[in-house]
């Protein structure tokens, strides 16, 4: 018979290294990578526009009763987190008075207009409607220096 505390401890160890192995993973995209496309951005303004702009208001600068979602501090707020964490925490609680009350691609899609309306570029791909990809992308205040990794690359001679 197997020793039960022998057992506990090798399915511990194993999600130990799993754990540790999807942290290494990290993202692979951060905010700055073109994430959504500018017709969904579109899209999610008109979405916006219908269901989020009486309480957030029509700039997105927020009213007495909600937060801005545009600027630094709802920038800080998301800083270092996911987009998943983002559309997570916008699907389950919004609209207040009836969350979780639009489809996943609506959601993405009033995403997408924010992520555009705090000046994040769009690119060639929709935004994800799906947590588990969305959690792959990195929400980061500033923008990556890309020349770091080029740092160490031989330079032509003149």
């Amino acid at each position: 018979m197997r020793n039960p505390i022998l057992t506990i401890g090798l399915a511990a160890s194993a999600l130990v290294v799993a754990g540790t192995a999807f942290a290494q993973q990290g993202f692979t995209q951060t905010v700055w990578d073109g994430v959504y496309t500018a017709e969904q951005a579109a899209r999610g303004e008109a979405a916006y526009a219908q269901r989020c702009g009486t309480c957030h208001g029509g700039q997105l600068n927020g009213t007495g009763e909600a937060p801005a979602l545009v600027g630094g501090e709802f920038i800080s707020h998301y800083n270092e987190l996911s987009v998943g964490d983002l559309f997570d925490r916008v699907r389950t609680t919004m609209p207040m008075d009836n969350p979780q009350s639009l489809d996943r691609e609506e959601y993405a899609d009033i995403l997408a207009f924010l992520l555009k309306a705090n000046s994040f570029p769009a690119g060639e791909t929709a935004l994800d409607r799906r947590s588990e990809m969305l959690a792959m992308i990195e929400f980061i205040a500033q923008k990556p220096d890309t020349t770091a990794s080029n740092k160490g690359a031989e330079q032509p001679t003149p």
